[in-house]
């Protein structure tokens, strides 16, 4: 015999799977939790507390809806920061930055307790503040300009080393932009470029000064080079070097004028001096031959010029 539930006691079951129904639809968010792609979770139950050892990865997850899971963004991003520090005498300097960071993956949990899902505004953004206004106000305004000694850098420096103790890992901040009142710039840009102007002069002057060493060096040598040769320049060299030029004069198919040396020894002419040596005498009695040749090779082309009075 089959048995069957009665009236009364299936309107129950009824108004029961309605109701988890409806309890599932409105409670679905927090029964069922989707963690994306570079986002990760940390669970808080009711009655345990944060669970420190167990960070839930990408996935779905399925918790009780009397606990809470928080999702982190495990990826870089970035945070657009703008704010004013004084300088050493008090000239007010507009920075804005850009903040590159990301949570530590594996201290999600210790940041979860401690500080929060808005890490950003308790921990990130004060401490880069703090550190670079500390760091900055104790320079000129035009320091601080022209970046002297690389100070903000090292401001840089300081405030991501500050920002990591607490959890946070910070890649990189980016300033955007420096901005000081338009005279302050103004006289700013004026003392660079008499500061370049002055590095210009000085290197001209030292240009200049080494061009003078060069021809002092020039001088000294060509000065050198001449004390040589005139020292090496004896009468029989001379001599020689004179029996070589007129043979070269003599073989010149350009040469219509031959000058001839008067006086003692004049070249190539006249050799009476016992001190040049039978092959230049011979040398030189080879080029008066040639000499003599085109003279009268010359009288008979034109002969006409013999009786041409001379020009007064």
């Amino acid at each position: 015999m089959q048995y069957r539930w009665p009236r009364k006691k299936r309107y129950y079951l009824i108004i029961f799977l309605l109701i988890l129904v409806i309890l599932t639809v409105l409670l679905w968010s927090r029964i069922v939790i989707t963690a994306y792609a570079g986002e990760a979770g940390v669970l808080f139950r009711r009655f345990s507390g944060t669970e420190i050892d167990t960070i839930y990865k990408e996935g779905v997850h399925i918790i009780s809806p009397l606990d809470v899971m928080t999702i982190y963004e495990t990826r870089n991003q970035i945070a657009l920061h703008e704010f004013d520090v004084l300088s050493v005498k008090g000239l007010r300097i507009h920075l804005a930055i850009a903040i590159r960071y990301r949570p530590r993956y594996d201290m999600l949990t210790t940041l979860h307790q401690k500080i929060g899902p808005d890490y950003l505004q308790r921990i990130v953004l004060p401490q880069i503040e703090s550190v670079m206004r500390k760091q900055l106000g104790s320079y000129n305004a035009d320091q601080v300009y022209t970046n002297e000694n690389g100070l903000l850098n090292k401001a840089i420096v300081l405030a991501i080393n500050e920002v990591g103790r607490n959890y946070v890992v910070v890649d990189d901040v980016i300033i955007r932009s420096l901005i000081l009142p338009d005279n302050i710039v103004k006289a700013i840009e004026d003392k660079l470029a008499q500061q370049e102007y002055m590095r210009s002069y000085e290197f001209r002057l030292k240009t200049a000064a080494k061009e003078a060493q060069r021809k002092i060096s020039e001088a000294k040598g060509i000065n050198q080079a001449q004390r040589i040769i005139g020292e090496s320049l004896t009468p029989e060299i001379l001599a020689f070097k004179g029996i070589q030029a007129t043979q070269e004069l003599a073989k010149s198919h350009n040469a219509k004028i031959v000058v001839i040396g008067s006086g003692k020894n004049g070249l190539p002419l006249i050799l009476g001096d016992s001190a040049f040596t039978t092959s230049n005498k011979a040398a030189t009695q080879d080029v008066n031959k040639q000499i003599t040749t085109r003279s009268s090779n010359s009288s008979q082309a034109f002969p006409h010029q013999r009786n041409q009075a001379p020009v007064q």
